[in-house]
């Protein structure tokens, strides 16, 4: 079975690798399609990977199954002696052609040895490609054959194995076959979506996606059949899609047409350089079109596949960078039907939850439907949680306020009652004391850059109070002490309840940046307990951490670690899946959580790279990197070369 790991991520889309016996696969992966047939494939195999760098790729094991000359020589040097290509090799089964063609001759079994025999690295059951067009009767009996085969396809095939994801557009057969894919696929390849590729039916893509997600298994990686276009490329990546095929970088050649992350433009068209790459600066595309077909047609799919290369490097740098939204976003402007499936994607907010980060470094609003991400989801219900939690005050005021000004603002009036300010942000009403948190303390849009004088000052928010305000306090009083108090409060109570905050709160104090005024930490006796970082989140230290088990009920914000590899943890290691032996479920990947041994004695503090419900089902990679630790040296009887310290992943501290 297949060992995948994840290495970094943005939500579910993830940064992973896995092994084959051709090599490693690091994903998000570009499969370029390969005809088998030398004379048809326009770019060679070999020049992708010298070129660019490609992996991996796909090609059809129907194609060559059915050309006798292709056969023989695949059956003799292997798939990849025909394709003259030493990395990694997928192939399809012929699904495919039976949706363009209506049917193959060959049977599963027989296609299934056959792909055994020329020895390809992941090969792909021959399952049913159900139409949109189909019937929700015919979509079930196809998928139920395809899961017969799938079954006796695993019993066949000791290594790699693709199970294909049908139902068409009816999503409890999607969840069904997402759920029962799982139990066989080393790859779960989401099929029968060419279809709604080619009409630009992504509103209905977003829903087949929604209703497979939460089934397909997440220690697997998951290939998207028909994604070609690099329009589409970040689109897929949000919903934790690792694999990659295009044909269209040679299908769109031979019509002459150019692939841009904006959409395709047709080579005869063009006037002007549009693109200076590296490529087009040797012949520029305006030259290309003049050039005698055979060689117009290379240039162009040389081009178009630069192009999904570099929007794949695009892709995956925003998911180390935590902004794979605002790319999605900016990618979705380029076309109507696109925006309208990333518009049904947010509207399946409770997909993304489940393994959306806490924070992010920044919120850059794309659109005004920026505000519908999943992470704007997250916090309204952490904030209805909060707002539960909070005794009613005596009197609420809402005027638009920014932190900066909180010298100028009365936490109580006169008779001491406490006064709570909600404060106007672009995500609605937010309690001030709140107003620093991540989504909306480093909420970047549009009200930040326009009409610049209608921005408050500090005098103009002490005149309106003055104006305003229907209670009695004191205005003229330099009020930041106790808002400080009451953020500290605030942060704790948002990360722990209210009990907990409680319980801390009296005997600590916050200190503000003397440069931008943020609060910077939460200290006890001159010692940090908790460090705000940018995204305004209270994390505990590891003397924090002391203070704060003891307060918390069994399993809160904790992740156990099995015996083998307390020693690591405490030493600084990171925490790796196979030793994780419970996890608070309410954590959530980039959460702090306080790492504990089974006695529940304190090993360290950590962050989650991994969603609790993901954490079983990885058999290598890290769960939680350690940030801070006990410090203890790590007995050398018990270094051993198969230790939890010699995972592949690298620690992080």
């Amino acid at each position: 079975m297949i060992e995948f790991e994840v290495v970094e991520r943005d939500g579910l889309a993830r940064l992973g690798r896995f092994g084959t016996p051709h090599g490693v696969i690091q994903t998000p992966a570009l499969l370029p399609v390969i005809h088998p047939d030398p004379d048809r494939q326009v770019v060679p195999p070999t020049e992708m990977r010298s070129r660019w760098g490609i992996s991996a790729v796909i090609t059809s094991s129907y194609i060559v199954w059915r050309t006798p000359s292709l056969r023989a020589a695949a059956e003799r040097d292997g798939i990849h002696g025909l394709l003259r290509f030493d990395g990694p090799i997928m192939t399809d089964s012929g699904a495919f052609q039976q949706h363009a063609y209506g049917s193959v001759e060959v049977g599963a079994e027989e296609i299934l040895a056959f792909q055994n025999r020329i020895r390809t690295d992941i090969a792909t059951v021959l399952d049913l490609f159900t139409e949109p067009t189909a019937s929700h009767d015919e979509a079930q009996r196809s998928l139920e054959t395809t899961l017969e085969r799938a079954s006796a396809a695993r019993s066949a095939r000791a290594e790699l194995l693709a199970v294909p994801v049908q139902g068409g557009l009816f999503p409890d057969l999607r969840a069904t076959a997402a759920a029962s894919a799982s139990k066989w696929a080393d790859v779960l390849a989401v099929g029968g979506v060419v279809p709604l590729f080619e009409q630009y039916r992504f509103r209905e893509l977003a829903d087949a996606l929604a209703a497979a997600r939460p089934g397909l298994d997440p220690g697997r990686p998951v290939h998207l059949f028909g994604t070609g276009h690099p329009m589409t490329f970040a689109f897929a990546a949000l919903w934790g899609i690792d694999l990659f095929d295009s044909s269209a970088y040679h299908k769109f050649a031979r019509r002459g047409a150019l692939l841009f992350p904006e959409g395709t433009v047709p080579i005869d068209e063009l006037r002007e350089p549009v693109c200076r790459c590296a490529l087009c600066a040797e012949v520029p595309l305006t030259a290309v079109a003049a050039l005698p077909g055979p060689e117009r047609e290379r240039r162009i799919a040389v081009h178009n596949l630069a192009t999904s290369c570099e929007e794949i490097a695009r892709v995956r740098q925003a998911i180390r960078e935590g902004t794979l939204w605002e790319l999605a976003e900016r990618r979705a402007c380029a076309h109507p039907a696109l925006r309208a499936g990333l518009n049904e994607a947010k509207r399946h907010a409770s997909v993304f939850l489940p393994t959306e980060p806490e924070s992010r470094r920044a919120f850059r609003e794309i659109t005004s439907e920026s505000r519908h991400r999943p992470a704007v989801a997250r916090f309204r219900q952490r904030l209805d949680v909060y707002r539960q939690d909070l005794p009613l005050p005596e009197r609420i005021s809402r005027i638009p306020l920014r932190p900066e000004f909180l010298g100028r603002v009365p936490t109580q009036d006169r008779a001491g009652r406490p006064i709570s300010w909600q404060a106007d942000t672009p995500l609605g009403p937010v309690p001030l004391e709140l107003t620093e948190l991540y989504p909306v303390g480093p909420y970047l849009g549009l009200a930040e850059f326009d009409e610049p004088a209608a921005r408050p000052s500090p005098a103009s928010v002490s005149r309106e109070l003055a104006e305003r305000a229907t209670f009695d306090a004191e205005l003229d009083r330099d009020w930041t002490d106790a808002w400080t108090r009451r953020q500290v409060e605030g942060l704790l109570r948002w990360e722990y309840g209210a009990v907990t905050a409680s319980a801390l709160a009296p005997g600590v104090v916050g200190a503000r940046s003397r440069a931008s005024g943020r609060l910077r930490d939460i200290q006890e006796d001159g010692r940090p307990l908790f460090v705000v970082g940018r995204d305004g989140r209270a994390r505990p230290t590891y003397f924090g951490a002391t203070r704060l088990l003891p307060l918390l009920t069994e399993g809160r914000s904790t992740v156990m670690v099995d015996d083998d590899a307390a020693p690591f943890v405490a030493a600084g290691r990171s925490l790796f899946c196979r030793f994780v032996v419970a996890v608070d479920g309410q954590l959530a990947p980039g959460s702090s959580a306080l790492l504990v041994d089974r006695s529940e004695a304190l090993l360290g503090v950590g962050r989650l790279l991994l969603a609790p419900h993901e954490i079983p089902r990885f058999a290598r990679g890290v769960a939680v990197w350690v940030t801070s630790h006990a410090r203890r040296p790590v007995p050398q009887e018990e270094v051993v070369p198969d230790g939890p310290a010699s995972d592949s992943v690298p620690d992080r501290e």
